[in-house]
């Protein structure tokens, strides 16, 4: 049999959807089922450790970008008023008992998305690897003096490489530069203009694609490849990108103990994860899993034209799948998320750990972009509202009657989005708000 039928054949009755573009829940029929990680809760521990020793470092690199103690952690809100207008405007459907979160990463300090917790944290470790072996910085020293002119000297020895649709290159291009190393970036070509020019404008070599996100990556760890003290972060592939998101996941445990919400199997944790390649939603999902079980359900939520990580979760095993391989285009304005193949490395690990997996319409995210900025004055890109998509499937999330269930969207990026560029999404989504009829 040839390979597409083959794998036309594991997409049974879904084909037909996903080749539609019809938005869809999708239910991971091996939820719980052993998995057989090769991590524990010890690697998400051993992330948060070494993080927490970077904090003096980034306090003195970047005063003035709201850290709080060195800390790269986002707030945790409720937003009564966007629960409200999607049950009235968009007919979502919740019991009167369940409350609506925003995990805000789109607030994270530094470089303004999630990718400030992975792309920022391998930077790190890489950074205190090399400066552990060559014997200037110990474990149990201050490390600030990384900050200093001496380190700076030392890294620019060495460069980082990566490819990206824009958010990790910002996050790996900003604190790779702050402490002093070369650093080059692969970007596809549809990423935004502005990424390209920010990263430029603080010294980044950008290398323009014209190919997608893996074109992008396979071009940047050639490079890699090529030349001598040369690290490169493999977004499709990354053990410390990985554990990077998952300190989120002990972050969000305090922050739900301080807001005063119940976390167990009667009063269930529903996380909305947007997802591109895999490594953000994967990690924090990893996280969570170990620290709530089963009362936390993670859903991955994707682009209804690049549904990258369902259609990989569909097909399972090793087989490499790309989302144009079943005839989709790939092409989304939601950039971040504009990935043809996800990360069968996060795809092993987190093939137990879903619930399920959703995609969205391009009109959908600008419709929730809008919604979001009249009913809390908040704004993200248009990726960053996927996870609102996921609330009208509740039902089929979690089909029992629970007491109540906390429903919580990950905000992934925004607030580094130039003034035009968001008032051009706000025009966009509040236009299909005025074509949208219920």
């Amino acid at each position: 049999m040839p390979a597409d039928q083959a794998i036309f054949q594991q997409l049974g009755s879904w084909k037909e959807k996903l080749q539609r573009y019809e938005p869809f829940y999708w239910a991971n029929p091996h939820y719980q089922e052993p998995s057989g990680s090769r991590f524990s809760f010890e690697d998400v521990l051993d992330a948060e450790a070494r993080l927490n020793r970077f904090k003096p470092f980034l306090s003195a690199a970047f005063p003035d970008s709201g850290l709080q103690d060195g800390l790269i952690e986002s707030p945790l809100v409720e937003i009564p008023s966007m629960r409200e207008v999607l049950a009235r405007r968009l007919r979502i459907r919740l019991p009167a008992e369940d409350q609506l979160l925003l995990k805000c990463d789109h607030a994270l300090p530094i470089s303004g998305s999630i990718k400030a917790r992975g792309g920022i944290y391998e930077v790190l470790k890489y950074a205190e690897k090399l400066a552990l072996e060559d014997g200037w910085l110990s474990l149990d020293q201050d490390y600030s003096r990384l900050a200093e002119a001496k380190a700076r000297q030392f890294f620019s020895q060495f460069r980082l490489v990566a490819g990206s649709t824009g958010n990790l290159g910002l996050s790996i291009g900003i604190i790779g530069r702050a402490l002093g190393f070369g650093v080059d970036i692969h970007m596809s070509a549809d990423a935004r203009a502005w990424k390209k020019d920010k990263l430029r404008s603080i010294g980044v070599t950008v290398h323009e694609h014209t190919g997608d996100f893996s074109a992008a990556v396979t071009l940047g760890r050639r490079q890699a490849l090529s030349q001598l003290n040369t690290h490169f972060i493999d977004d499709e592939n990354s053990a410390d990108l990985f554990f990077g998101y998952s300190v989120a996941a002990v972050r969000l445990k305090s922050q739900l103990e301080q807001l005063g919400r119940v976390v167990d199997e009667t009063h269930p944790l529903i996380v909305y994860l947007p997802c591109g390649v895999g490594g953000g939603p994967g990690g924090i999902t990893f996280g969570l899993k170990q620290i709530f079980g089963n009362a936390v359900h993670c859903v991955i939520a994707e682009p209804a034209h690049a549904p990258a990580m369902m259609v990989g979760l569909m097909i399972g095993g090793q087989i490499p799948i790309a989302v144009q391989d079943i005839g989709l285009d790939g092409v989304t304005a939601a950039d971040g998320l504009a990935v043809g193949c996800a990360s069968a490395f996060v795809r092993n690990e987190i093939a137990s750990l879903v619930s399920g997996c959703y995609t969205v319409t391009d009109e959908e995210l600008f419709r929730y972009l809008a919604l979001l900025s009249q009913s809390e004055s908040i704004q993200i890109e248009p990726s960053a509202c996927a996870g609102f998509g996921g609330l009208k499937y509740r039902q089929e999330i979690l089909p029992e009657q629970f007491e109540s269930a906390v429903h919580l969207v990950w905000s992934t990026g925004g607030n580094m989005v130039p003034e035009g560029e968001m008032s051009a999404y706000l025009s966009r989504g509040n236009f299909l708000l005025e074509k949208f009829v219920s």
